[in-house]
């Protein structure tokens, strides 16, 4: 891996809270060189979220969502390349990870809907798309993937650390003094509370963390969220968005039910911190969770360590995933593992990614 060239690498992401299209634009190596250089995101349409939810549900056309969800992200490159200023013959590489359909797993299925061939044509870039695939057919998990990149961008930061991305599902990175990594899927993140609000507040999520700061926090059922053999079960394992059932919530009135709801997601990283070698000295939180300020307390009053939004490192929290995923594509075209056993509990460090060639033009892999 030494002495592998930087080159710049555009990453896209569609996470499960269907907001938007993230996208960044980094300098790496694909090993420990990063320079993360300009992000932005493209926010979905209500209309586009609400055929989004259709097409994760089997409730519509799913050719035709690829379609648009593909073109959105075309959009979403045009948008930063122009703010950045760059040409895109500039970039080698895009990585586009699509919108998750399905994750299980255990039945050796994963699906990110998706049209890598189509983003190739549009946007005039080579696209690694289709990250999890390999992964999951070798006996992995599928997941966490960015764990090797939040080990690249915290080369100088103090250990144990503890990296937590909060979209709809939460994970965590663990990195070791060691330069260890460790990597799971710590429980519910925003998906919970979000489909809360959506459902009896016409909202799209708890701004502010206002609701689950007025409400009472009802311990007894965040207790038996708990027992669920998931939290008990050593890493690494990765999780659907929709594996828990939180209908008990719905017993509780509104504002109680969202503080319920952000508790249990704090203590589900508090059960997680079980299953690592040591207790980390500071956690730094990523997406979209990392701004309700109710679940950040919470997780202060929870882990007892300072916890931080991931800005604090001087890391943009709202691009950190769509910049792993550019880097994971020069991984991809350098035939680099993109996972490992102790990151998705594959049997052997893996690499992985589908790649699609744009015609316009022809490009050598770095």
């Amino acid at each position: 891996m030494p002495g592998a060239e930087p080159v710049l690498a555009l990453g896209l992401m569609s996470g499960t809270s269907r907001d938007g299209v993230d996208a960044a634009l980094i300098r790496t190596d694909g090993d420990r060189a990063v320079a993360p250089l300009a992000a932005t995101t493209r926010a979905y349409d209500d209309a586009f979220r609400a055929h989004l939810a259709a097409a994760v549900a089997g409730d519509a056309d799913r050719g035709e969502v690829a379609r648009d969800l593909t073109d959105r992200h075309a959009d979403a490159v045009e948008q930063l390349l122009d703010q950045a200023g760059v040409r895109l013959d500039a970039v080698r590489v895009a990585g586009f990870h699509g919108h998750t359909l399905a994750h299980d797993p255990a039945r050796g299925m994963t699906h990110q809907l998706g049209d890598g061939l189509r983003l190739a044509e549009r946007i005039g870039i080579d696209v690694v798309a289709d990250f999890r695939s390999a992964d999951v057919a070798a006996g992995g998990q599928g997941a966490p993937l960015a764990p090797l990149y939040h080990r690249a961008l915290a080369e100088q930061l103090e250990r144990p650390l503890a990296v937590l991305n909060l979209g709809g599902v939460g994970n965590v990175t663990f990195i070791g003094r060691d330069d260890r990594v460790i990597a799971f899927d710590t429980g519910p993140g925003n998906a919970l509370l979000d489909d809360l609000v959506r459902q009896r507040a016409n909202g799209w999520f708890d701004c502010d963390g206002r609701l689950g700061a007025a409400g009472t926090v009802h311990e007894q059922m965040v207790a038996g969220f708990l027992t669920d053999p998931f939290f008990d079960r050593p890493p690494p394992k990765a999780l659907d968005r929709d594996a828990f059932d939180a209908s008990h919530a719905d017993t509780l009135g509104l504002a109680d039910a969202a503080a319920t709801l952000t508790a249990f997601t704090a203590a589900s990283v508090a059960r997680a911190r079980d299953h690592l070698p040591e207790a980390p000295a500071r956690w730094l939180v990523g997406g979209g969770g990392r701004h309700n300020p109710t679940l950040m307390g919470a997780l202060r009053e929870r882990l007892g360590v300072p916890v931080e939004p991931v800005e604090a490192a001087g890391w943009n929290g709202d691009a950190l995933e769509a910049e792993a995923f550019a880097y994971l594509a020069v991984r991809s075209l350098r035939g680099w593992p993109m996972s490992l056993p102790a990151t998705t509990g594959v049997p052997a460090p893996q690499t992985g990614g589908q790649l699609f060639v744009t015609t316009r033009g022809q490009r050598q892999a770095g």
